[in-house]
């Protein structure tokens, strides 16, 4: 249980992850006040500001979902932002909160850490066992540092910090932008949009055959909270399903979840990107947890958060 934590500060409370751990603490933990502040009010990249934000707070644990983001043509285009902001942040607040005698930090990554050739389904141990996916290599190894520095302070200082490696995400506040969403929230928009319009056809690239993993961005926020209940949690963890569907699979499901009756067509001449990435949950299934959210049922409530922020003109513009 979660109860030796009073406060916990989350970072990145506003993103898709945040904003779901938010909403499970408050149903089933109220007693637990969280700590929040958006970037204006605390940059991560200071060392100053987040070194005092620590000592003035010093909560009991914390949740690190904060992170500079983007598709593959931003990671291409900004390496540099990409992995200088995101190793500043990791290591300002992970020193800080060692220096401010925070027990507990969970630090949250993403599988992109894992070689591009690692064996599949991935296992914690591929970390750094060859090279990794050139198009997004600044941002995996900013993360690379964040989850090694946790396991260093556990090493050398006794402090319980450690990291959880999530699949794909999707769900409720994702982005929804055209151009710079991921894959199930621009098939969303897309087939809503073709729907709209009653075009014939919606055209996806590449052969449709690559397979992915994805899992509901409130099964991860379960999957954190337990993580910070267990007295001893692995270094890092995969969190994910285990199950994985191809893209052409995934389409017509997504067509049927929105309603568009058109013709799903296939563009060869576009990059399929890598044929397979999935990854294994078993050490995170061994501790007690396993996703719940189905994707069809996962698919529909992301539509609903898709159509209400449609209708109320608040999906993102970038």
């Amino acid at each position: 249980m979660l109860t030796p934590y009073k406060t916990i500060f989350i970072a990145g409370h506003q993103g898709m992850v945040g904003t779901a751990v938010r909403k499970l603490l408050a149903n089933r933990f109220p007693d637990i006040t969280p700590i929040l502040r958006t970037r204006q009010e605390l940059n991560l990249c200071s060392s100053r500001d987040v070194e005092d934000f620590f000592q003035e707070t010093k909560p009991h644990a914390v949740i690190f979902a904060a992170a500079k983001v983007g598709g593959i043509l931003a990671n291409a285009t900004y390496p540099v932002e990409f992995l200088s902001e995101n190793i500043q942040m990791a290591t300002n607040a992970i020193g800080a909160a060692a220096r401010a005698n925070v027990k507990r930090f969970l630090y949250l990554g993403s599988t992109c850490i894992y070689p591009k050739h690692a064996p599949q389904p991935m296992v914690e141990s591929s970390l750094l066992s060859s090279p990794l996916e050139p198009t997004n290599e600044a941002y995996a190894l900013a993360k690379i540092v964040g989850l090694k520095l946790c396991q260093y302070y556990r090493k050398e200082y006794g402090l319980n910090y450690h990291s959880a490696m999530p699949t794909n995400l999707y769900g409720p506040g994702d982005n929804y932008h055209p151009d710079n969403s991921h894959v199930i929230p621009g098939l969303l928009r897309r087939f809503h949009q073709a729907k709209i319009d009653q075009s014939p056809c919606v055209s996806l690239w590449g052969s449709g055959t690559p397979r992915r993993e994805f899992l509901f961005v409130d099964d991860l926020a379960q999957a954190l909270v337990h993580l910070l209940s267990l007295e001893s949690p692995p270094d890092w963890v995969n969190v994910g399903t285990g199950q994985d569907i191809s893209i052409l699979e995934l389409a017509h499901l997504v067509a049927k979840t929105v309603g568009y009756q058109g013709e799903i067509t296939l563009d060869p001449s576009k990059p399929d990107g890598t044929p397979l990435k999935r990854t294994d949950p078993t050490l995170i299934n061994s501790t007690g947890w396993q996703a719940e959210t189905p994707l069809e049922l996962g698919l529909q409530k992301t539509l609903q958060d898709f159509l209400s922020r449609n209708d109320q003109g608040i999906l993102r513009s970038k």
